[in-house]
């Protein structure tokens, strides 16, 4: 599909947004001190009532704000999602929307269609293989404990975090995913974030800063780095740098959940190998679209409308429309979103 038919069809989509269908568990750490001991809410605001996670379970969520559940992705489905993913970077396909994204230090000179010069694609919703992991039934057991029922899959990434270059720009800034999200409420919002290999320090797992869910949404902007920042990584200005880090090592096919406002971010990849993950960010399908004009939202609103007018050539459209267009019904019913 050509860029005229690409963003003929974005706009169409545009106009025509109806639902669409698609058809002993503990997180482990290395550094910090994270438990549920004495927790003693009045109630519980972070889960949902159902018979799918413990007490314990329930408790360490609403304590720490993320759960790590072992072994959740089978190897085959993994295979598969890194199949469609090398097809995606030699080019033979090209799904509607996928923003493709390379690090800041490879020079276009070496945009060879190849995964080593691709470090993550963003909005696979349009790319079928892709998105059946947004579908999975044991991803979503799992999401409809934070969401309820009506599912929305809002945003969608394949990670391939490359070995970095030196310059250090294959970290990524601590931040809240809530920044990037023009709707509410966040209790109602979650990320499913799979491993598709071994992750730990070495290649660049994820940091976590437990409990942070519980504060505000915090201002984000580029951090000030030397070796350059990818595009979108912002990152929070004024975090508490006192705060327990905790380590995310994982094994491919763990899973875990994380609220929108869960401070995190990932290491520089040491190793010589690609770092992959892929994730989806599911909301309760009554959530509602919020303005983000004169918050601290502003500047990614921005951003995101440039990128879209630059990619699909289109004009005119508002936040709500990008997102809107990312967004597809996995469970239930689409009501708001």
């Amino acid at each position: 599909m050509d860029e005229d038919r690409a963003s003929a069809r974005l706009r169409v989509l545009l106009r025509h947004l109806g639902g669409r269908s698609a058809g002993a568990v503990i997180a482990h750490h290395t550094s910090g001190t994270v438990s549920p001991a004495g927790f003693h809410p009045q109630q519980f605001q972070y889960t949902r009532d159902n018979n799918i996670l413990s007490l314990e379970q329930r408790k360490f969520y609403e304590e720490n704000g993320f759960l790590v559940i072992k072994n959740l992705v089978s190897d085959a489905d993994i295979q598969y999602f890194r199949d469609e993913f090398e097809r995606i970077c030699r080019m033979e396909v090209k799904p509607l929307g996928l923003m493709v994204m390379r690090d800041v230090t490879i020079a276009k000179s070496e945009y060879v269609p190849s995964e080593k010069v691709i470090t993550k694609v963003q909005d696979f919703q349009e790319d079928k293989e892709l998105f059946r992991y947004c579908t999975l039934p044991e991803i979503l057991k799992y999401v409809e404990c934070f969401t309820g029922p009506n599912i929305m899959a809002m945003h969608t990434m394949l990670i391939n975090k490359p070995p970095d270059s030196g310059k250090k720009t294959s970290r990524h800034p601590l931040h809240q995913d809530l920044h990037y999200f023009p709707f509410r409420p966040s209790n109602s919002i979650v990320c499913a974030w799979t491993a598709m290999e071994h992750i730990d320090r070495d290649n660049g797992c994820l940091v976590v800063l437990p409990g942070t869910h519980r504060g505000p949404l915090k201002t984000h902007d580029y951090p000030q780095w030397e070796g350059g920042v990818n595009v979108m990584f912002h990152g929070i200005q004024d975090y508490d740098k006192n705060n327990d880090r905790v380590h995310l090592l994982m094994e491919k096919g763990d899973t875990v959940f994380f609220h929108p406002l869960l401070i995190h971010g990932s290491g520089r990849n040491k190793s010589q190998g690609f770092r992959k993950a892929i994730s989806c960010h599911f909301a309760d399908a009554n959530c509602h679209y919020i303005d983000v004009k004169g918050t601290s939202q502003e500047n990614i609103g921005e951003e995101v409308l440039e990128i879209a007018s630059k990619i699909h050539g289109v004009k005119d459209v508002s936040l709500k429309d990008v997102w809107r267009f990312r967004a597809r019904v996995v469970k239930g019913e689409r009501i708001n979103l």
